[in-house]
């Protein structure tokens, strides 16, 4: 993904507007790593990399302005390496030789009134959720206890369904039918796609708002997804899993998300499933996994009653 230097002068927060090169603000980033020159301005490029942000403080400005030779070689150097655009902070002035050397190359130039470091903090954050991998997905994502809970399967299985049953119990809906994930670091997001927002569509009903229906407690905007319910039909063929002792994993955007496969059929009540799925998946991040220390429970009951059974033997041997 890419991001246009006309996306970033478009962030009111960062206080910025364009001086020089506005033939380029369709230059494009792909990382969200803003660089300072430092060193550079010296003429030592290597640590500049192609198609990055670069930032300027007061020191560096101060520095350009020193002397005509230091700077025609800091100009020279930054715009070797192809910035994306360049940042000038406090609202410090650029030297006009700056300016001029953005027109000809067409690299756009803004000043932001912010402190360096505090554009670089805004900046990244917004940059680093603008870049991040992301793809869509269908189903409904929830908030039940805490623990975001990712219901997908086939058209019709009863996803929307199972969210309005657990709307009503007091839980959360984040997003049905689209969820716009992003992988941020090791976590997975999801929120809702577009003008669909917080709408479900209940077959017999239509679409019906759930924020208008419910209130704002009923939802939230985003939410990292920790556990995936895979909803399928009931089939007598299969044999599912009854003890629960090893985990399953999905992989979303190559991050493992715990994941369960529920069987749909009549009699079966889905949210009841899916918040005791979302309490046990609670458990398992404090460290207790029930099915696992029923296991050792057994495993050391055996024990014992065998070595109770073998000195029973060796008595009666005796």
């Amino acid at each position: 993904m890419a991001l246009t230097i006309a996306e970033l002068l478009g962030r009111a927060e960062l206080a910025a507007t364009v001086v020089a090169g506005q033939a380029g603000l369709n230059r494009t980033t792909t990382v969200p790593r803003i660089q300072k020159p430092g060193l550079a301005l010296t003429g030592w490029p290597e640590q500049l990399h192609v198609g990055r942000v670069l930032v300027i403080g007061g020191t560096e400005i101060d520095y350009l302005r020193e002397n005509e030779v230091a700077r025609h070689l800091g100009i020279t150097t930054l715009f070797a390496s192809e910035p994306a655009c360049i940042v000038v902070c406090r609202g410090n002035i650029p030297p006009a030789e700056l300016t001029s050397a953005a027109d000809k190359a067409s690299v756009p130039v803004l000043v932001s009134q912010l402190p360096t470091a505090d554009f670089i903090a805004i900046a990244t954050e917004w940059m680093s959720d603008r870049l991040a991998p992301s793809t869509q997905l269908h189903g409904v994502l929830m908030d039940v206890l805490g623990v975001g809970v990712m219901m997908v399967g086939k058209s019709g299985i009863g996803k929307s369904e199972t969210a309005l049953d657990l709307v009503i119990r007091g839980h959360r809906l984040v997003a049905d039918d689209v969820i716009l994930v992003r992988r941020h670091g090791n976590q997975i997001s999801g929120r809702g796609a577009g003008i669909l927002g917080h709408h479900m569509e209940i077959r017999g009903l239509g679409i019906i708002n759930v924020k208008d229906l419910y209130g704002i407690s009923a939802v939230r905007e985003a939410k990292v997804v920790e556990l995936v319910v895979e909803l399928h039909e009931w089939d007598a063929n299969v044999e599912y899993d009854r003890l629960g002792f090893d985990d399953q994993i999905e992989h979303l955007l190559e991050v493992a998300v715990p994941k369960l496969k529920l069987p749909v059929r009549p009699g079966r009540n889905i949210a009841t499933l899916i918040e005791v799925a979302a309490r046990n998946q609670l458990l398992k991040a404090q460290g207790i996994h029930s099915a696992r220390a029923f296991r050792d429970q057994l495993d050391h009951l055996r024990e014992n009653n065998r070595e109770a059974h073998d000195r029973h033997l060796s008595d009666a041997v005796e």
